[in-house]
């Protein structure tokens, strides 16, 4: 049973005066990946040439682009409108849960997206055979239950005791800074923290970068620059948002090297955590030409008259 009853979320800035602003930004930031996401859903569900394994993915993945910022965004917009920039015991445990289940879903739908294309694209006369409804539903299943099993076990272990200090340095509640600051022996919570944690974040981006691989050796032998490009332009979208993903993960936390640690992994958070699902549909709505067609046939549409 934990001694401390809410947390205290710092934020991004301290300063009052700068809070208007930042929820300014927040609010926006918010708004536009709901609108760009939602859209990118309506796209797909509304035209029968796009239930296909590869768009079944990519709606999934602009739906969890939602759940994402809603888990995180939504709370910093209340407590900075509130004015109380604090959040219960079990409010940041439901966080933690929600956080790390959404953003292990997002790794593993882009890697059931990159084997989808390295099956269209290194195997095209199988594809139909193996990427059929089953498998994909068996994909998005598993991609649902692997990351949801790790934030299970790691928010059991979460039930920790909070001595004095229960002031978290972050706009969200993430399992290390509560680790921190707790009292208790941490060391199974750790150790859950690097071993699963660590696997689930090196077995996803293992098998994505194995499918490219595979996917760029098959492009390079196609002997037309033409059908070497349409092969390119299936993936390029789905490219993009996996370097976009991690490189702003990885790059803020590790490249990063000018700014102190609490404000890197503030920076790396806001990165992975918010302004991550806002660019994903910019990516696919400007690389995918399909996407585009099914946009402009959506917004083309009018209302039919009842007169008529």
């Amino acid at each position: 049973m934990s001694s401390a009853s809410e947390f205290l979320l710092l934020g991004l800035s301290e300063q009052q005066g700068k809070q208007p602003l930042l929820f300014s930004i927040f609010l926006s930031v918010y708004l536009v990946t709901v609108v760009g996401n939602v859209v990118i859903i309506m796209a797909i569900g509304s035209d029968p040439h796009f239930h296909t394994p590869m768009y079944f993915f990519l709606a999934n993945f602009s739906l969890n682009n939602l759940y994402l910022p809603s888990s995180t965004v939504s709370r910093v917009l209340v407590n900075i409108q509130a004015h109380r920039h604090t959040i219960t015991y079990a409010g940041c445990l439901s966080q933690i849960y929600f956080f790390l289940w959404f953003i292990g879903l997002d790794v593993f739908l882009l890697a059931a997206m990159a084997y989808d294309r390295l099956v269209a694209i290194c195997h095209p006369l199988l594809y139909t055979l193996v990427m059929s409804p089953r498998c994909s539903i068996l994909l998005l299943v598993m991609s649902l239950i692997l990351p949801h099993s790790y934030s299970l076990i790691h928010t059991i272990l979460a039930h920790l005791s909070f001595c004095t200090d229960n002031i978290i340095h972050y706009f969200f509640c993430e399992p290390l800074p509560m680790l921190k600051l707790s009292c208790s022996n941490t060391y199974a919570n750790r150790c859950v923290l690097i071993y699963s944690g660590g696997t689930l974040t090196i077995l996803s981006p293992l098998l994505i970068i194995i499918s490219y691989v595979r996917i760029v050796a098959a492009i390079v032998r196609i002997p037309s620059a033409i059908g070497k490009w349409k092969a390119f332009s299936t993936c390029g979208s789905q490219l993009s948002a996996v370097c976009l993903f991690y490189v702003s993960a990885i790059g803020v936390y590790f490249i990063s090297s000018t700014a102190d640690s609490a404000s890197k992994d503030r920076i790396a958070a806001v990165m992975y955590a918010v302004v991550t699902p806002m660019l994903n549909p910019s990516i696919y709505i400007l690389r995918n030409k399909d996407i585009k067609s099914a946009l402009g046939r959506l917004l083309s549409r009018r209302p039919q008259s009842p007169h008529s």
